[in-house]
């Protein structure tokens, strides 16, 4: 009984684990690098007009690799694990957003709160 049935899925083995191939796994170290060395000549060259537009574009390509790195090496997608992957990976990021947006704000706000101003540095002896 070694041969597989006609309604056995060839994308997975035996055991529940994604058949991958190294085309994919290829497919996904080009995306990595391209997806990092772009950012990197962004910032090196400067290419783009000011910093927050820079930092935007930087981010938005991290998030992009983030997904591949999912989708390509962790083999993640809605019908893995019956679609508990996801839901957990969808809980991380939401919890990973609530973190991040509250540690810039308690950062900007201890920034314009406490930091001395420059005209109040000037009169320091």
């Amino acid at each position: 009984m070694s041969e597989h049935s006609p309604n056995h899925h060839d994308d997975f083995l035996e055991d529940g684990i994604p058949h991958v191939s190294g085309r994919e796994y290829l497919t996904g170290f080009v995306l990595s690098v391209l997806l990092t060395a772009i950012p990197f000549w962004l910032v090196m060259a400067k290419v783009l007009p000011t910093p927050t537009i820079t930092t935007l574009v930087v981010l938005a390509f991290a998030m992009v690799q983030v997904v591949v790195h999912m989708v390509y090496f962790l083999h993640m997608n809605p019908k893995s694990e019956g679609g508990w992957n996801l839901l957990a990976l969808i809980f991380t990021a939401v919890l990973l957003v609530i973190v991040l947006i509250g540690t810039l704000w308690v950062m900007h706000h201890m920034n314009s709160n406490m930091m001395p101003a420059m005209h109040d540095m000037q009169s320091m002896p």
